[in-house]
């Protein structure tokens, strides 16, 4: 996955610069009102909306009520057993972790490699054991802000071989992204460049 996700930021320029050799100018005549008006469109609408301009607020928008601050959670007290078993109800790989009686009191992430690294493998018992005994505490965290850009995000997973990452603000935590969240982020948008470069090739801008 994580090697897949390399390869396809590597490849995301590949295709955007094949697809600028569609618009250089063929003689050095046609050179200066070409490039000027290709100039004028990265200089104002793409460098507002284009290549690499989505962030983590936007990822948010779009995953709608998980922006609310309505992610799945669990408490330091509670089993293993009961992380899991909600993790799997609700189709997700992580939960976060809150100190019990405050939401917003961050207190860290377990995952499903938490339960296989450190229940399952060591042998141990998932409803005697509770979250806050394996889980990711707070100060190790690995966070994003509403302002980090999506391949900031990507590369910090990647680079951390992460799925999940909370996002933060000065407050507390106001949410959290998936792999799979910033991966359709950055489809998208490889997506809708290639779409303005091609109708400024056909006359479009």
């Amino acid at each position: 996955m994580q090697g897949a996700l390399r390869s396809f930021l590597s490849n995301g320029n590949i295709v955007k610069n094949a697809v600028l050799q569609h618009i250089r100018p063929m003689t050095p005549l046609m050179q200066p009102v070409m490039f000027s008006r290709f100039e004028s469109v990265t200089a104002s609408r793409m460098e507002e909306q284009g290549f690499e301009s989505t962030t983590i607020s936007d990822v948010l928008k779009a995953k709608g009520k998980s922006a609310d601050g309505s992610w799945l959670w669990c408490t330091t007290e509670d089993s293993v057993y009961e992380a899991v078993k909600s993790m799997t109800h609700h189709n997700v790989g992580a939960l976060v972790v809150v100190k019990p009686g405050a939401k917003e009191a961050l207190a860290g992430i377990i995952t499903e490699r938490d339960y296989l690294r450190k229940i399952i493998v060591q042998g141990r018992s998932s409803k005697s054991t509770k979250v806050g005994d394996i889980m990711t505490e707070e100060n190790e965290l690995i966070t994003v802000t509403l302002d980090t850009k999506v391949l900031r995000a990507m590369q910090l997973m990647t680079d951390n071989r992460i799925r999940h990452i909370p996002v933060v603000d000065g407050k507390g935590m106001i949410g959290m992204v998936s792999i799979g969240d910033v991966v359709r982020a950055v489809v998208s948008e490889h997506r809708e460049e290639l779409d303005r470069l091609n109708a400024y090739i056909q006359g479009g801008y």
